[in-house]
């Protein structure tokens, strides 16, 4: 074979394969478009800003129980500050929010299926 042929041949080789262009893969565990947290939820304004959620609250062993709470991904501490906000107070199930005279109450489960009301042990 000629060596000219030979190169042709050979940069078509090295550049066929960036003809054949994969098509990127979905990740099939992935909320449908218009399902996920990024769509407007009923009663919702589009633009309006999103309230925050309580992600988690995680309450030490005594003696000193301390006390953090997990607000869209960040940790914070009771008189810690998140976002504009200082937090007030972390309870079991809620936390507090005071910005300047305005309090905000984040509930960690705000309801139950069914209404049922979780409580402790009951005999």
């Amino acid at each position: 074979m000629d060596s000219t042929v030979k190169r042709l041949l050979g940069a078509l080789g090295l550049a066929l394969p960036l003809l054949a262009g994969a098509q990127q893969l979905q990740d099939p565990t992935r909320v449908p478009a218009g399902l996920g947290e990024g769509s407007a939820q009923a009663g919702e304004m589009e633009g309006a800003p999103a309230a925050p959620r309580l992600q988690s609250i995680l309450i030490g062993a005594a003696p000193n129980n301390r006390r953090l709470a997990v607000i869209d991904g960040v940790t914070v501490t009771q008189g810690g500050k998140f976002a504009d906000a200082v937090v007030e107070r972390i309870n079991d199930n809620s936390v507090v929010l005071r910005r300047g005279k305005l309090r905000e109450t984040l509930i960690l489960f705000p309801q139950t299926p069914g209404g049922l009301q979780v409580s402790g042990n009951k005999r």
